[in-house]
């Protein structure tokens, strides 16, 4: 006869009640995570389609509308009613509407990489100072005072935009290798946030530096480059510019488990066996790619990589990188592709600067976040 048996046939009855309890309760947690697992899956859903109609939204509007079919038409054949229609959205829509969805997608990513390392709400992608240093490598072309890289600039249209994407990979470049060194030496990634804080001043200082001693015209030059700009990629520098952000997503998907370790702090994930020096080093090399490449190419675009994360974290509720890395990707691209058609200003001629609205749709997301997190306390 059993122990249960021997304690009477009360006990018993009140073990089967707390067994048909806790079943009850499994059986409705189990049926809870699978609807909002299919909740999730449907928003994923959701956000592929948006995507989608935003990229044939982006080839159809401009200062010249062409309708969908020749869109279509023009993509599958290379033909359309009217062959400027066909140039106007191969050789110049198209390989846009692209680089804006890539680098939605890299600044998206590297400001869910940053905020998640630093456990900082309000960090973003360019906290390491690798955006300060490309913005240096294009201001010694610009600004320079001895004149030879800014003579070869003038009335230079592709030649010139070539010249200032590797002056800003350069720039980027080394204040990478900076950082990766840094980020090799101590462990604390309180330490590493300073030290990008105060890589990046120092560049400002010197870029500072430089404009004060420029020319009017150079320095117009450089201002229109810091507005950021998404059409300055040719069909050439396309599939560069998708090489190094597919290889710094691609880096970013294998530290899924890491970086939800890290959301409950380094002591935690050092206690689960995580090497924190591997993930520390391959979370600065991601981000260092995907900023680096975004701002050589399109200058340094600000606010999507901070308030992207925050809308994915908000519309699907969950802080599961599983779910957030594909998320950022592609809210991230949708809201470049936004921006994008909102700066071209459908009919008309006139061009607004890209990190204008940026920063009209992420500032009232940040501000959001810090209403929250203040409310919360």
């Amino acid at each position: 006869m059993t122990q249960l048996a021997q304690q009477g046939p009360g006990t018993a009855l009140a073990s089967r009640e707390l067994r048909a309890t806790v079943s009850a309760t499994l059986r409705k947690r189990s049926t809870l995570a699978g609807i909002g697992i299919g909740r999730q899956r449907l928003i994923l859903l959701l956000m592929i389609v948006v995507l989608g109609a935003l990229l044939m939204t982006s080839l159809a509007l401009g200062s010249v509308s062409i309708p969908l079919d020749n869109i279509v038409s023009a993509l599958l054949s290379g033909h359309s009613d009217q062959s400027a229609w066909t140039n106007i959205v191969l050789k110049f829509r198209l390989p846009k509407t692209l680089t804006a969805m890539l680098a939605g997608m890299a600044l998206g990513v590297s400001g869910l990489l940053m905020q998640t390392y630093f456990r900082n709400p309000l960090a973003e992608p360019f906290v390491l100072g690798v955006s300060s240093g490309a913005s240096l490598g294009v201001a010694l072309v610009v600004l320079s005072t001895a004149g030879g890289g800014s003579a070869m600039l003038a009335g230079l249209g592709l030649a010139g935009d070539l010249l200032l994407s590797a002056a800003a990979g350069l720039g980027a470049a080394v204040t990478m290798s900076l950082v990766l060194l840094v980020a090799l030496r101590v462990r604390s990634s309180l330490t590493l946030l300073i030290m990008g804080l105060m890589f990046g001043y120092l560049v400002s200082a010197i870029v500072s530096l430089l404009l004060y001693f420029a020319r009017p015209e150079r320095i117009q030059a450089y201002i229109n480059w810091t507005f950021g700009s998404f059409s300055g990629v040719t069909a050439a520098q396309l599939p560069i510019l998708a090489g190094i952000v597919m290889a710094g997503l691609l880096m970013a998907a294998t530290m899924v488990k890491p970086l939800n370790a890290l959301l409950l702090g380094e002591d935690y994930a050092r206690s689960m066996g995580m090497n924190l020096h591997r993930t520390r080093l391959g979370i600065v090399l991601a981000t260092a790619l995907l900023v680096s490449a975004v701002t050589a190419f399109c200058g340094p675009i600000a606010f999507i990589g901070i308030a992207v994360p925050h809308l994915c974290r908000g519309i699907l509720r969950s802080s599961n990188h599983r779910l957030l890395l594909p998320a950022t990707c592609l809210v991230g691209a949708i809201v470049a592709i936004g921006a994008s058609i909102i700066a071209e200003m459908p009919g008309h001629n006139l061009v607004l600067p890209l990190n204008v609205i940026t920063a009209l749709l992420g500032a009232p997301v940040v501000m959001l976040v810090i209403l929250r997190q203040f409310r919360g306390r």
